[in-house]
């Protein structure tokens, strides 16, 4: 031992006075001191003065974390999947904002139901499908139910009666019922049959029955059905009602058997629209639909054959193997048939090519006869002018205003664009000009082939008198019937049939047999099935019925056609 005495060496106790001890001594490690406990080495962060490296710290093991996160995340994705509709009710969409926004609008302005898609129930009923479960979509339909039923009892009180119907069975569709609807049915009822008034109206339809006056405002059908929708358990009313069913059934069948489509489907449909329940009803459709299949197989080929004709170039002559033949064969059974017509427009098309080839050969002769030809089954055709123009007879290709010869008669051709520069003056061409730029004015104005003398067909067909081959008057008037569709178009999507079905019939006239009429003859149908929609839910059930033959006129095949007619007829 050194006989140096440790400090931690155990004394007696008693006083010990503390001391600061060396300062040179604190950087130094103490030794280890056995006090009997264990000991626990603590890394320390390594000196900038040097000296040995301490030894790198082991890291603990942790291998439970990873799969804990991964089941943390899996919870974490599910409920976020889970609670996806919630969350994103959370994010304002813009879109279904200003629907809502236009949809209130439409509210306060009373605009409450329609067909055009501004309606507030549209707007209401579009928001809704963009987020079925948006509590403001749902309350904005509420609302417009209820003021439906505000427009019902007023319509009601100032005894507008089919407004009220119409106002009254949009809040039902709305509100699913309702006490308020319940009592609104009730008064309507009252006040269009009276007790006294019901056994009158039972009167007038029997003696009109007896009269054989079964359709009508004033037949028994329309008196009976009347009676029946204000008291559906009137019996006498029901008992009649099928009398009418069967006296119509069997006018019906009459004309199915005697070929008459177009009465027998009038039939039906009325049957359907005054006895919607009655039992004879599907196999009167059944037997109209066979006989329809008949008649269909009868057309179709002799549309083939028409259309075989026109592929091997037999557009006309003596006989019936041509196309021209076979299409007049279609009408005469079907005169609306929308495929024959066509056929006849291509006849004229074809005609006309042949008429253009004709003048190509300097065989005016010829060409005249096939363009009169023409001209008997497609007179306004703007190929047609456009091809007429090339034939003397205008200022610049005959008579005196050309070179002051009155005998001179000279024809520009197409191909011959010097000769045509030369023989029209720059009067003539300045006149030219400016009716071709009133023509423009005319197509943007909408005016096709109206007023007579300043619409855009007869000014291109003025400028054209005067030089056929003006590049612009020519090209003017042949794109004129695609300037229609773009305007049809315009009207359907504006909700204007009446002014559609008016373009449909200038296109018609343009540019007979034009493959594109089909789809736009379809979709005018489709906009006349809309319309009556809308006069049905504004209470004109005599306009809607007017509107459903035209579109029937246009689309006879439309799917939508039969139900429009049973829910008006019914008032749903």
């Amino acid at each position: 031992m050194s006989g140096r005495r440790d400090s931690n060496d155990h004394e007696p106790r008693g006083r010990t006075e503390p001391t600061l001890g060396r300062l040179d001594d604190l950087d130094k490690p103490a030794p280890p001191v056995d006090d009997g406990l264990p000991h626990f080495v603590v890394d320390e962060p390594r000196r900038r003065t040097g000296g040995p490296t301490p030894s790198p710290r082991r890291p603990r093991k942790r291998g439970w974390l990873i799969p804990v996160l991964v089941l943390v995340l899996i919870g974490a994705g599910t409920g976020l999947w889970l609670q996806q509709d919630r969350l994103r009710n959370l994010v304002p969409s813009t879109e279904l904002n200003d629907v809502l926004a236009q949809a209130n609008q439409a509210l306060a302005a009373g605009k409450l139901d329609g067909t055009q898609g501004d309606s507030a129930r549209e707007l209401f009923e579009k928001a809704r499908d963009q987020q079925p479960d948006s509590d403001q979509a749902r309350d904005g339909l509420r609302r417009v139910g209820q003021a439906e039923i505000a427009r019902a009892d007023q319509a009601l009180t100032a005894g507008r009666l089919d407004e009220a119907e119409a106002a009254l069975n949009v809040a039902r569709e709305l509100l699913g019922g309702g006490s308020d609807v319940e009592q609104l049915s009730a008064r309507l009822s009252q006040a269009r049959n009276p007790q006294g008034h019901t056994e009158s109206l039972i009167d007038q339809a029997q003696q009109a029955f007896a009269a054989g006056k079964l359709d009508g405002d004033d037949g028994a059908g329309a008196l009976y059905r009347r009676v029946l929708d204000a008291d559906k358990s009137n019996t006498v009313a029901a008992r009649g009602l099928d009398k009418v069913g069967d006296a119509l059934a069997a006018q019906a069948r009459q004309a199915i058997t005697d070929n008459d489509r177009v009465k027998a489907n009038a039939l039906v449909d009325r049957i359907a629209i005054l006895v919607p329940g009655y039992g004879d009803l599907p196999s009167l459709r059944a037997s109209l639909a066979e006989n329809r299949k008949q008649d269909d197989h009868a057309v179709t080929a002799l549309i083939q054959q028409g259309n075989d004709a026109m592929r091997a170039g037999r557009f006309t002559g003596d006989g019936d193997d041509n196309a021209l033949a076979r299409f007049n064969a279609v009408l005469a059974t079907d005169p609306d048939n929308a495929d024959a017509k066509a056929g006849l427009g291509q006849v004229a098309q074809a005609l006309i090519v042949q008429a253009n080839a004709a003048l190509d050969s300097e065989d005016d002769a010829q060409a005249s006869r096939l363009l009169d030809q023409a001209a008997r089954l497609a007179p306004k055709s703007a190929e047609l002018a456009a091809a007429r123009a090339r034939i003397g007879g205008g200022e610049a290709k005959g008579g005196g205003k050309r070179g002051g010869s009155s005998d001179a008669v000279a024809t520009v051709r197409d191909g011959d664009t010097a000769e045509a520069s030369l023989a029209v003056s720059p009067e003539q061409k300045a006149k030219v000009a400016a009716l071709v730029t009133r023509a423009q004015a005319a197509v943007t104005r909408g005016d096709i082939m109206d007023p007579p003398g300043d619409s855009a067909y007869d000014l291109y067909r003025n400028a054209l008198a005067i030089d056929g081959n003006d590049p612009a008057a020519r090209a003017g008037l042949q794109g004129l019937p695609g300037q229609v569709e773009k305007l049809m178009q315009q009207a359907v999507a504006n909700g204007n049939v009446k002014r559609a079905e008016d373009l449909y019939a200038t296109l018609s006239d343009l540019a007979p047999g034009d493959a594109s009429q089909g789809e736009m003859r379809h979709r005018l149908g489709s906009a006349w099935i809309d319309s009556a929609l809308q006069r049905s839910s504004q209470g004109d059930r005599q306009g809607a019925f007017q509107a459903l033959d035209r579109a029937r006129h246009y689309a006879p095949d439309d799917p939508r056609l039969q139900g429009a007619y049973e829910r008006i007829a019914t008032g749903r």
